[in-house]
Order: structure tokens, then sequence, then C-alpha cells
């Protein structure tokens, strides 16, 4: 059996809250969107800065629910700041495709809709 690496999970269009260069790497992300996606605190991401065009690899923080938090932490500080319009995708390694959970969030990073056929309902004020 041979494992390729597929994307499971996309939060699309994020807006980055706060940033500290002083605070051990890391992202941290709304527990709220991460039940969403079914990402996982300690999981592994890539960022992809839609402002700057930059792109890093870091792991999940789980930040207070319903908080819109997206905060990028420690050496990350350093490429993407608040303001800026960033997606964060997690990856899996599995034998065949599948379909990811992706979700498009506002400039409040509140959950608007669904970006895929996982789950196609909106939700006011996730």
């Amino acid at each position: 059996m041979r494992l390729k690496n597929y994307m499971s999970a996309k939060i699309h269009n994020a807006t980055v809250t706060r940033s500290d260069l002083h605070y051990v790497g890391s992202i941290t992300i709304d527990k709220a969107l991460l039940e969403l996606t079914g990402m996982q605190k300690n999981e592994r991401v890539l960022v992809v800065n839609n402002t700057s065009g930059s792109r890093l690899e870091t792991y999940i923080i789980e930040g207070e629910a319903n908080s819109g938090a997206i905060e990028m932490n420690g050496a990350a500080a350093h490429l993407i700041h608040p303001g800026d319009e960033v997606i964060i995708m997690a990856f899996t390694l599995a034998s065949e495709p599948f379909e990811p959970s992706t979700i498009l969030v506002d400039e409040d990073n509140k959950f608007v809709r669904y970006l895929n056929e996982k789950g196609s309902s909106t939700v006011d004020n996730c």
C-alpha cells in the first residue's frame, strides 16, 4: 500500500489577529475553527500568507473558542503580521484521495461556510 500526502483541512482567508516574536513558535487558532475543520492542537500545518507570499510550517496551539484568534508566535512573527490574510492547511498520509474539510472565514475569523462537499451548510456566529 502506497501512502500519499493529502490536504486534510483548510481555513481559508483568515486574518492574523496578533503576533508575538518572543513566544515559543507556533500558530494559535480559535478552538471553534479547529473543531469545524477537524484540526487538532500540536498538528503540523502549512501557513500561506496571501498578503506577502511567504509560507511556513508550524504546529497548532488551541486558542479560546469563538475568540477569532489567529496568532503567529515565535520566529513566524517575522514573516506574518497582524492584519495579514492567511490560508492554514493541514495534511495527512492516506492510501486514497478523500474530501478535506475546508472552511471560509470572514474578516473577524468567524465561520462563513464550507468550501467543499463535506459540510455544505452555513453557520451564523460560530
